[in-house]
């Protein structure tokens, strides 16, 4: 059939192009033209007048969107990263095929088979990655990494803008992918302590991304407002924390110490918080009232004014802002940069402009110091809170077992004091648990759940416990819950600080175990005793033999504490025990502690 241009209202054109284009349609294809033109009437009514009536045809199928398989894979070391990778997939997972996966139960060679990836990675140290990231980490930047050039991918960085080497981890990932020939499916993003509002408008951009890409509609807003959820209990998190009741703040440190530990218990009844061995309790803490008069005084700013604390607009006193809200102890390089226009003195330009000067200059000071220095501010109060980061929440390995200790939490805090350029410094939540926080009162929690320290599924295998100081605190929970499971795994514990007297956190406690046989063994090192100073790494020389063969027998070997010192000097020790007993050169050493972590059977909870 031919259209004529004298029965139809079309030009001679679009005669000669529509009599070329039909005959070549299928009966599909004019079932669909049809009803486009239909659907794209005013009015929806038809788009050119109905053929006689012809046998009905079965509707056109839906043209289905491309659908990948989407891969998370997460580089955490105190959950955070863990946390929002298991939201972002529940999140994704109804449009999408969403495998979540721990970097370290990934197994490289994988890679070159993922479609569509999102790499969650926090950045640990001074630039490291987390000790569940270094297996694929060392793999990417290894000669035996794959061409990626069928994958698609975008990196979610989680760092601390503290530190020199912020979001690094994240920022090597996203670099290296791309040298590796994936497609960037949205821009990386780099967080902040406080990350959760940039981490959330990462996944709508890439879930945006991979709909555009994909020929997936996107998610239709609902016409009316749903009818109203019945209540249910409140989920306590970190934006929402619970509010515990302190039972119990004890010093641990015996009179004339130069140390300062507290041991909490805190209620937890009603919370329906929940944690595991090896586990942390977040506390949001509140500054110093007294380091935030001094400010004010410096400032000459109304303590009344309201100012802007979120992105929703809503308002606080600048008191309470102060007090309960902005980070005013710690500078960053890319703070002292905001804050340099707004001063009216020169020179934190020049010392932003030197990375070596920089970073000692932030050592030990904060915003008081700056404007004492060089000061006042040029801009009013509301501008220069909005350069403020928020405070972040402190993180504390519980030392409890909550089988043990049902509906409470403990912790072991030591408190931070120090004086620096002509002040004492306090520590912001150590000393507030120390001061300011007497039974009876209240502390804002939340759990952040550890996946990489915790005890063995096995009840029967031996664990070799490694700490310092605070770092007993995952011990004592370790130590309480293998006694409720009366678990018959054998037990082993190095423990230093500085004064046998005076700083053995929990010894009753200790010495009950190791009488009971809830702690097999437990060598102890005083440092301060000796002329000579001696530390847990030097215990765990003295018993190198028996600790070679406790790793042998299947043992989990665990660090918990100062990340600087103690837990490079422990590392080393081990490596020297595995040289001297399992007969090794250096790099097998290292080749054997890099097993046992890939077997998860090393474990650390450093800061």
């Amino acid at each position: 059939m031919q259209l004529e241009t004298t029965n139809s209202p079309f030009t001679e054109k679009q005669t000669e192009l529509l009599n070329e284009v039909l005959p070549t349609l299928n009966n599909h294809q004019k079932v669909w033209l049809n009803g486009f033109l239909a659907a794209n009437q005013p009015g929806g009514g038809t788009a050119v007048q109905e053929a006689p009536e012809t046998p009905a045809q079965e509707p056109a199928p839906p043209v289905e969107a491309v659908k990948r398989t989407l891969t998370i894979l997460v580089a955490s070391q105190t959950g955070n990263g863990q946390s929002f990778g298991e939201q972002a997939a529940e999140k994704l997972k109804a449009q999408h095929d969403v495998k979540l996966v721990s970097m370290e139960d990934f197994k490289p060679k994988q890679l070159k088979d993922v479609e569509d990836l999102l790499v969650i990675a926090s950045t640990h140290g001074e630039g490291d990655p987390p000790d569940n990231a270094l297996k694929l980490y060392d793999f990417i930047h290894s000669k035996r990494a794959p061409k990626l050039t069928d994958t698609r991918f975008s990196v979610l960085a989680l760092g601390d803008s503290s530190y020199e080497f912020f979001c690094q981890t994240g920022k090597d990932f996203d670099q290296k992918l791309e040298e590796l020939g994936a497609e960037r499916l949205h821009p990386r993003v780099d967080c902040d302590v406080d990350y959760e509002d940039a981490a959330a408008e990462w996944l709508a951009g890439v879930e945006k991304a991979i709909q555009q890409q994909s020929g997936a509609p996107e998610a239709a807003s609902p016409d009316s407002t749903p009818a109203e959820a019945p209540k249910e209990k409140p989920v306590y998190s970190k934006k929402n924390p619970f509010h515990a009741e302190i039972l119990e703040n004890i010093n641990l440190n015996g009179r004339g110490s130069n140390k300062e530990t507290r041991h909490l218990e805190l209620d937890l009844e009603g919370s329906g918080l929940d944690y595991k061995p090896g586990d942390s309790l977040g506390i949001i803490p509140q500054n110093d009232p007294v380091l935030v008069d001094e400010l004010l005084q410096l400032t000459g700013w109304n303590p009344e004014e309201h100012v802007v604390v979120d992105k929703e607009g809503k308002t606080l006193p600048l008191k309470e802002a102060l007090t309960t809200v902005f980070e005013i102890t710690k500078l960053s390089k890319p703070l002292l940069e905001k804050l340099a226009p707004l001063l009216e003195k020169d020179g934190l330009a020049a010392v932003t402009a030197d990375k070596e000067k920089v970073k000692a200059f932030i050592e030990g000071r904060d915003l008081v110091d700056i404007v004492e220095e060089f000061g006042p501010f040029t801009a009013d109060a509301a501008e220069v809170t909005g350069v403020l980061r928020k405070i972040p929440p402190r993180l504390y390995s519980i030392a409890s077992s909550s089988a043990a200790n049902p509906d409470e939490v403990h912790l072991t805090v030591g408190a931070v004091r120090y004086e620096a350029h002509g002040r004492e410094r306090k520590g912001v939540c150590s000393v507030q648990c120390a001061e300011r926080s007497e039974s009876g009162a209240k502390l804002p929690v939340f759990i952040q759940p550890n996946p990489n320290f915790k005890l063995p599924e096995k009840e029967d295998t031996p664990i070799i416990m490694i700490g310092a100081g605070t770092g007993v605190a995952p011990y004592r929970s370790f130590l309480e819950e293998r006694e409720e499971r009366d678990a018959s795994g054998k037990s082993w514990m190095f423990f230093g600080d500085q004064h046998f007297v005076t700083d053995f956190l929990y010894q009753t406690e200790f010495q009950s175990w190791v009488k009971d046989g809830v702690l097999t063994k437990m060598d102890v090192a005083f440092s301060r005793d000796g002329q000579e100073k001696v530390y847990v790494q030097h215990r765990i020389l003295e018993q190198a033999e028996e600790v070679y063969r406790w790793l042998e027998e299947g043992a989990y070997v665990y660090i918990c504490g100062d990340k600087q010192h103690m837990a490079k000097d422990v590392h080393e020790a081990l490596v020297t025990v595995a040289q001297e007993q399992g007969g090794f050169g250096r790099e097998e050493a290292e080749a054997y502690l890099k097993q046992l972590r890939d077997d998860k059977r090393y474990q650390r909870d450093v800061y």
